[in-house]
């Protein structure tokens, strides 16, 4: 059997002028991938391996293949490098094109440092498609993000049609009971905040219903960017816990960084961990 060529790559003009690179821009409007998040301090990242190894299942998952750590250990080291920057935000995606994939980083000023602003939530019947992976295609978490947004809350809580909590749009959640977190079981991301969290301090995972909201004594959201208390999910209000925060900060502050080893070979691009 013969096997057909490979299409051409479609011509692509943005406002009238033509992509300086198709095929590299028609993998990005596909939509097809998936991402990681992580805030670089001092050339290091807090669970850099939680985040490669997501970062692999997630491409045998799309797309059949490996995606070994150590080459985003060294795209993401070089990237950094050029930008020359030890601290920053950085995401590495992983895009379909042509037989394989392609993976593209991008490094921006890093996010504050300390806890993020408390926030009022609102309750939506909304899951993410794949929950379980930090895919592209964040429409509906945006969408519903927005509308709350302009009803006057600072983000969206997603829940399944029975009421049970998965996830916030962009941000895992967590309560407190008192004794311990309780990390909501409906699909969600494992996120790598979470995971190290839930591992430095004491955790429950089970499923979380809105009626229980008001039983618990405090929430917060976390995610790559802040852990931020929460202050409200529609009528339920919940008190800012000082200690509880400070003990949630001091947990993540407690995990170590892991350095990103440069894979150019001159070692310019070490600020990348």
């Amino acid at each position: 059997m013969t096997t057909p060529p490979a299409p051409a790559p479609a011509h692509i003009e943005i406002d009238g002028v033509p992509a300086a690179d198709p095929g590299t821009l028609a993998a990005v409007m596909s939509g097809y991938g998936h991402f990681t998040a992580a805030q670089v301090r001092d050339g290091r990242v807090k669970g850099l391996g939680l985040h490669l190894d997501r970062l692999d299942r997630a491409t045998r998952e799309l797309f059949g293949a490996p995606l070994p750590g150590e080459r985003v250990r060294e795209l993401l080291a070089r990237a950094l490098g050029r930008a020359g920057r030890r601290d920053a935000s950085a995401r590495v995606y992983v895009y379909e094109g042509g037989s394989g994939f392609l993976v593209a980083v991008t490094v921006r000023e890093a996010a504050p440092d300390g806890p993020g602003a408390p926030q009022r939530l609102t309750a939506v019947d909304y899951l993410r498609p794949a929950a379980h992976l930090k895919h592209l295609g964040g429409f509906g978490q945006r969408y519903h993000g927005d509308a709350a947004r302009r009803a006057g809350f600072d983000g969206a809580l997603l829940t399944t049609p029975a009421g049970e909590v998965a996830e916030g749009a962009v941000a895992n959640i967590a309560f407190w009971d008192g004794t311990s977190l309780v990390w909501p079981t409906a699909p969600h991301l494992d996120g790598v905040t979470m995971a190290l969290l839930a591992s430095r301090l004491p955790s429950v995972h089970r499923s979380v219903t809105v009626s229980e909201l008001p039983g618990f004594r405090a929430a917060f959201v976390v995610n790559a960017r802040e852990i931020a208390p929460v202050t409200g999910i529609d009528e339920v209000a919940y008190p800012v816990d000082g200690a509880l925060m400070e003990r949630v900060s001091a947990a993540y502050a407690q995990a170590p960084g892991e350095e990103i080893v440069s894979g150019d070979g001159d070692g310019s691009a070490r600020s990348a961990g």
